[in-house]
Order: structure tokens, then sequence, then C-alpha cells
């Protein structure tokens, strides 16, 4: 008898179990925020976006382009002549767009004798028509000089040299590929490329002959640069001694140095004199494995148009492409 009893006692506390059991799980299984592989809300969350190849936006052999938003819904883009064009007098050229897709040429040339074209819109100044103008900071004769309009078309150089080629502990071939922007206490600051003449030590054979750093300034007037130093250091088995092409961009409250190396696009955070560490962007190989892309997406520029970040950069003797953040 008293074994009847205890399989009694056994069987009421199993249906016990598994009742309790079944009301947990109808409780979670309603409840779809609390599901961690909801594909729903994994897909539309930004931290999930990536950078989308989407194809050309100026054909030719071109590179370096830059954006500037001009206003009344406009954008313009400076790009320049690429080097290796026999007969070339280092024209930077120039296109509009509405949208970032689509970009109509502009007729004649912005400058000659000028590469890396770096392009900030200042306030106040007279004579502008729109109450702003503009500086381009460029590359010539393997320094960094600038030139100003009030246009943005026609352009008309300063006198001087706003940054040359000697660095304290570097023997530099030239300094060039720059960006600037203005801090929200009103200082400039610069960031420019830096090449050492002699290859990337490393126990792999690099593509380069050169080594490619980038050091920054500030400035007050956006004309007289006081050098701070070492901003990026590719000297390291991440970036085999290549960063090019760097770009300033407030990327929704963060601002970054975006730049090129063989792998791809990086970006590094900047905050209060500190470069953060580079972190992986972009890249349109289509193989991963491959640590020297032959024609990796170089010089990048970023802009967000409409609500929608967009990334263009050059792909050597093609022209200007574009990704957008998605």
């Amino acid at each position: 008898m008293r074994k009847i009893w205890v399989w009694i006692i056994l069987v009421l506390v199993l249906i016990a179990l598994i009742y309790f059991g079944l009301k947990l799980f109808k409780k979670d299984s309603s409840n779809p925020s609390q599901n961690p592989s909801d594909s729903t809300s994994e897909q539309t969350s930004p931290t999930n976006k990536s950078w989308q190849e989407r194809g050309v936006a100026i054909a030719g052999k071109y590179a370096d382009a830059e954006v500037v938003n001009v206003g009344n819904g406009q954008y313009r883009m400076y790009y320049s002549v690429e080097p290796e064009v026999q007969g070339n007098n280092l024209e930077v050229y120039s296109a509009t767009s509405a949208d970032g897709i689509d970009w109509t040429l502009e007729e004649g040339t912005r400058k000659t004798m000028a590469t890396f074209p770096d392009v900030i819109r200042l306030p106040n100044y007279p004579g502008a028509e729109t109450g702003y103008f503009y500086r381009m900071y460029y590359q010539n004769a393997g320094v960094i000089k600038s030139a100003t309009s009030t246009d943005g078309l026609t352009w008309t150089d300063e006198p001087g040299t706003r940054m040359d080629n000697n660095e304290a502990g570097f023997s530099l071939d030239n300094v060039g590929a720059q960006s600037t922007t203005i801090l929200n206490d009103g200082t400039f600051i610069m960031a420019y490329r830096g090449t050492i003449p002699e290859p990337y030590q490393t126990t792999q054979k690099v593509p380069n002959q050169n080594t490619q750093l980038y050091f920054y300034a500030t400035s007050k007037d956006g004309l007289t640069f006081e050098k701070k130093g070492i901003a990026l250091d590719s000297r390291n088995e991440t970036l085999y001694g290549l960063t090019d092409g760097g770009e300033w961009i407030d990327f929704d409250g963060e601002l970054r140095m975006s730049f090129w190396s063989y792998s791809g696009v990086y970006h590094s955070v900047y905050k209060d004199g500190v470069f953060a560490t580079p972190v992986f962007d972009y890249t349109n190989s289509k193989d991963s494995k491959v640590k020297f892309a032959p024609n990796p997406p170089g010089d990048p520029t970023l802009a967000k148009i409409n609500g929608t970040w967009f990334m263009y950069y050059g792909q050597h003797t093609k022209g200007i492409y574009y990704a957008e953040y998605k």
C-alpha cells in the first residue's frame, strides 16, 4: 500500500513540473523581444550596417575625390587627373549632384598643378556672394599650399606654404594627401601623409618602395600650422607601411579620420588629441585572403546626402567609385 502512495506522489509531481514548464515556454515564445536570434531586429539594427559597393560615380582616369556641401541641396565633388596620364597638367575638375548618385560634370578646370584637393567652406569673407568662401589645400612640389575661392569654381593661390616636409625625427621625401577640418573650438586641424623614401621592413615583400605615415598639425587661422607629431603610424603588421588618402569626417557626431591601406579602407576615431586604433571598414576585393590587393579602394571621401552615407573612392585607371552605408 505504501508503495502505491509513493508512485501516486511521483506522478503528481511530474504532472506539476510539465504544467509549469509549458506555461514558462508559452510566456517566452510570446515575447519576441526576448529572442536573441530575431532576424528582423538584427536587420534593422544600425550596428549591423555595412558599406555596400554600388558602382561608378565619375568614369575616367581620375582619383582623389573630395565632396563639399555647397548649399541649396547641392554637393560638389572635386577630383584630380591621375598623375600617370600622359601629358597631364595635374588638373582638378568638379561635378555636382543632389542625390550623391548622379553627378553632372562642370565645364572647365578648377585648378592646375595641384593634387589631393582638400576643400573647406569658411564663413564671413568680404566680397563673397554667398557670405562664405572656400579654401583648398593641395599638394604642389612635395609640400602643401592653399588657394581661395568665393564660388568654388575660380581659385586664387594664397602666398606661402601651409605645410613643408620637415618633420622632427624623420627624413621625408614629401608631404601630401592632406585633410583639414575645424574643431568645435574653432581650431583648424590638418592631417597629412609623410613619405619616407624606403620600404617598410617586414618578413614579407611589400608592393611600395616607400613608407607612408600620417602626421597632424593645428592652426588658429588655417594658414600657419603648429606640428603635433604622428597621427597614424603605419609601421605595423596591419598596415604594412601604408596609410594614404586621409579624410576627416564627422560621422554622426564622432570625428573620424578615414584612410586607405593595402587591405582597403579604415578609420580612426579622434578625440582630445588621441587617434584610436584603426578599424577596418571596407574593401571591394573579392578574395579576402589577398593581403596586398592589386587595386584596393583608394583615397576615400565620405558624405551624408539626404540621410544616406556615401563613400567615394578611386579605382586606378577606372575612375571614382562609390559605396553606400546600408
